[in-house]
């Protein structure tokens, strides 16, 4: 393997665009997608972009990803404050992972405030909006070359 990296969307991403644009902006999840896709190719990354609204199909891609993918960048929306199981598969992948949010979750509802993935993954972007998914695929080359040395 070789700089492959998967984003993991969790469940409502899809709506990006659509959805409360006061937290996630007016990017759509197909641009989103798109942006990733480019910035991957100018830095010589293999990226697979996916989202699914249904927790286990989430594990799956976790559990296969630790023999396809280098990283994984995952935004898992409202499962991160509620998904064991997510939890439990990422801290079996034993490799670099960047938790990302298109929203500051600490700024939020109470109930947000609580990652339950934090505490197995490499570092966290919170609240840079969209951007936020090209510093973590920057982040995560970084990661991976440091590994690599």
């Amino acid at each position: 393997m070789n700089n492959k990296i998967l984003i993991i969307n969790g469940p409502n991403l899809n709506l990006l665009g659509e959805r409360e644009q006061s937290q996630y902006g007016s990017v759509t999840f197909d641009q989103l997608k798109n942006n990733c896709l480019e910035k991957a190719k100018e830095l010589g990354i293999n990226l697979e972009f996916t989202q699914s609204n249904i927790e286990g199909e989430i594990v799956t891609l976790i559990q296969e990803a630790k023999n396809k993918f280098d990283g994984i960048i995952i935004n898992a929306a409202g499962f991160t404050h509620t998904s064991v199981s997510i939890r439990d598969a990422l801290d079996i992948f034993k490799k670099p992972i960047i938790e990302l949010h298109i929203s500051n979750i600490y700024k939020r509802e109470e109930f947000r405030k609580k990652s339950l993935i934090s505490d197995v993954v490499n570092g966290g972007i919170f609240g840079l909006g969209d951007n936020g998914y090209i510093l973590a695929i920057i982040s995560m080359q970084n990661l991976l070359k440091n590994e690599n040395r």
